[in-house]
């Protein structure tokens, strides 16, 4: 086991196996002061309905098309697609320098809730587990088409994360071919397999909770932890305890339990800094592509800007953006601060006293 001790005062790189890159920590950097910009804190949204939101039951979108009435969760065909499924097959390859292709693709919206105001951090467990359902669903749905082999389902939460509709939503792209971050995993996944006979996230979350120090909460089926190669300043990872390979293999216990989790670590980021915490948060898991992938583990990244207040944010910048990324705080710091906030969800202790 790595001394920490030896490292955490003092400049230091961390190797993330899953991708292959570096990170540079800076840890006496934190002691800076900050005169570089800041966020204004967003006002809380109080609207149970808004009746110029495009996502809210009943509301009107792009070219017409009205919203049913939804009750629970909702998924349409994005009005605004970044990939359609009918695109002719064109590449083009001049001396594998000018290298092009045509990319087919599905895009949906998938609405979690028909309340304006709601987070997964103020929905019931139970409302939690119906974005789930349909996460998984859809994961089968759209992976089964022979033009898709990758399914990334995500959230941008938050105006800086360029969340464009604050209505509780994710959205789900489904690709012809796999992405940059996941063929990455891929491959690291599989060569630690062929390598080790032995999977590399059931290893590290098992080396994880022996370590402790950067395990944030858990539950029967998932772990939250700080990666110990993270980026962003309060960087999560949540991973599937057992050795599964996608959303849509987690039987009805560990559905319920993933959607536990997302509302835990939800509650916790707000109450980091007592605002609507940012960030943007995507699951990867195995490729569509009609073929097994033993060496794939089900997580989840979650990479929110937030440094040191809701008012200071990371950006990627200079060395950052030409040589490899670079972080202030430890994972080790980030981690203790997110363990040291509470479950309960800090509006309600305000109203509560209000109400008194």
């Amino acid at each position: 086991m790595i001394d920490l001790t030896q490292i955490n005062a003092t400049p230091h790189r961390r190797f993330n196996p899953l991708t292959g890159d570096w990170v540079l920590v800076s840890p006496h950097r934190n002691q800076r002061p900050w005169q570089g910009q800041t966020e204004r804190e967003p006002e809380e949204r109080e609207l149970r309905y808004d009746p110029h939101c495009y996502l809210c039951p009943g509301n009107e979108r792009a070219g017409g098309i009205h919203n049913p009435h939804y009750e629970s969760t909702f998924v349409f065909d994005n009005d605004f697609a970044a990939m359609k499924p009918d695109v002719a097959d064109v590449h083009g390859d001049e001396k594998g320098l000018f290298v092009a292709a045509t990319e087919p693709g599905i895009c949906r919206v998938v609405c979690f809730s028909p309340r304006h105001d709601l987070s997964f951090a103020h929905m019931d467990a139970s409302a939690i587990r119906l974005v789930v359902n349909a996460w998984a669903e859809l994961y089968r749905e759209l992976g089964a088409m022979p033009e898709i082999n990758h399914v990334q389902i995500f959230e941008n939460r938050g105006e800086m994360m360029g969340c464009s509709n604050p209505h509780p939503h994710g959205q789900i792209w489904a690709n012809h071919t796999v992405p940059n971050e996941p063929r990455k995993e891929q491959s690291a996944l599989l060569e630690y397999q062929q390598r080790n006979h032995s999977c590399l996230l059931c290893d590290y979350v098992e080396l994880e909770r022996v370590a402790g120090e950067r395990v944030i909460c858990e539950n029967d089926h998932f772990l939250a932890l700080v990666p110990f190669w993270a980026v962003w300043p309060f960087e999560l990872m949540l991973c599937s305890k057992g050795h599964l390979a996608d959303i849509a293999a987690l039987d009805e216990s560990a559905r319920h339990a993933l959607a536990d989790m997302l509302k835990r670590i939800a509650t916790r980021y707000d109450n980091l800094f007592e605002t609507s915490f940012p960030y943007t948060m995507g699951f990867h898991q195995q490729p569509t592509d009609r073929t097994q992938h033993s060496e794939w583990h089900l997580h989840a990244h979650y990479y929110p800007p937030l440094l040191r207040s809701a008012t200071v944010r990371k950006f990627m910048v200079g060395y950052e953006l030409l040589g490899a990324p670079q972080r202030d705080i430890t994972p080790e710091f980030a981690a203790d601060r997110l363990r040291s906030v509470p479950e309960q969800h800090y509006r309600n202790g305000k109203m509560q006293q209000a109400g008194d």
